[in-house]
């Protein structure tokens, strides 16, 4: 996510790195270069093109329009909705914190341990990757072959809640802990399981297929055809009109497919690693061990 200072306007301008630009530029380059063509022969009287009804090119422009806002503000509500979700898992944790005091250190200790662990899984799970977490297996006691389980399950981070709620269960019937003690921490691990199914259902159903193609398809089509309608209006600024409105359309389309998919790792992507290294860092700090450092930005995009 980008991270940098927008206070200076002028410096924005003139931003480069994590800006929509560079995944547009072939697009943008190619339908200049169309305008120029267009204009050097039609001033040269090498080509005469008829002009495409403004009044069809106009309605076809609204119409795109309005499509492309629904598409942006759609892509939009995954991301927000992403980062409510992470957001909830921080507040989450902090109320961890807080009610494990009831539990003997020890059992404390585990259970912070193992829900910094299930931030990891579920940040690796919804980026598809599989990260190092050899840090942890001293601390979450865990059996070999539960170990080897949160390496290789279909859902680990379902699965370490199982793990995490089954203790809970133990110490109850054991007396341990009391009914309300345990329904409060039960709640805890019940909400860390709906933030998974949230994140879940984002990741795993994205726009229609078929939508985005045809809005994809629209925005290209509207900026080949662009300089064909307005050339014989501006003349030699064709070229500077077409790339200004082409950038807004391609733009926009490029950027509602990065928003779409809000926990993968481009620039504008949530800071998942961000995120968990600072639930990681409260809850130790919590337990009095050694805190790792934040993590810093890398030109201006914290991932």
């Amino acid at each position: 996510m980008i991270i940098r200072d927008k206070n200076n306007s002028f410096m924005l301008l003139f931003a480069w790195h994590g800006t929509i630009l560079p995944k547009v530029m072939p697009a943008l380059a190619v339908v200049v270069s169309l305008s120029a063509l267009l204009v050097y022969l039609s001033a040269a009287h090498f080509l005469t093109t008829p002009e495409v009804p403004a009044i069809g090119f106009t309605i076809f422009g609204v119409i795109l329009s309005i499509f492309l806002s629904f598409r942006n503000t759609a892509c939009y509500d995954r991301w927000w909705e992403g980062r409510k979700l992470w957001g909830a898992l921080i507040a989450n944790t902090r109320h961890i914190i807080r009610d494990s005091h009831v539990l003997e250190d020890s059992q404390r200790q585990i259970l912070m341990y193992r829900v910094m662990l299930f931030c990891y899984l579920l940040r690796d799970r919804l980026r598809h990757q599989a990260t190092d977490i050899q840090h942890f297996r001293n601390a979450v006691n865990l059996s070999d072959g539960q170990w080897q389980q949160c390496a290789e399950h279909i859902n680990a981070p379902q699965y370490l809640l199982e793990i995490i709620q089954k203790d809970l269960v133990l110490f109850y019937k054991q007396g341990q802990i009391s009914d309300i003690i345990y329904s409060t921490l039960t709640r805890h691990t019940v909400a860390m399981g709906d933030i998974h199914a949230g994140c879940d259902r984002i990741m795993t159903t994205p726009l229609p297929f078929s939508y985005s193609v045809l809005l994809h398809r629209a925005v290209y089509s509207f900026c080949l055809i662009l300089p064909f309608s307005i050339e014989a209006s501006f003349g030699i600024w064709t070229p500077v009109i077409v790339a200004l409105i082409a950038y807004l359309f391609l733009g926009l389309d490029a950027l509602s497919a990065e928003l779409e998919e809000p926990f993968g790792l481009q620039e504008n992507d949530l800071p998942l690693n961000s995120i968990v290294r600072n639930i990681e860092r409260e809850m130790l700090s919590s337990l009095g061990a050694e805190i790792p450092p934040v993590l810093s930005s890398y030109k201006g995009n914290l991932s």
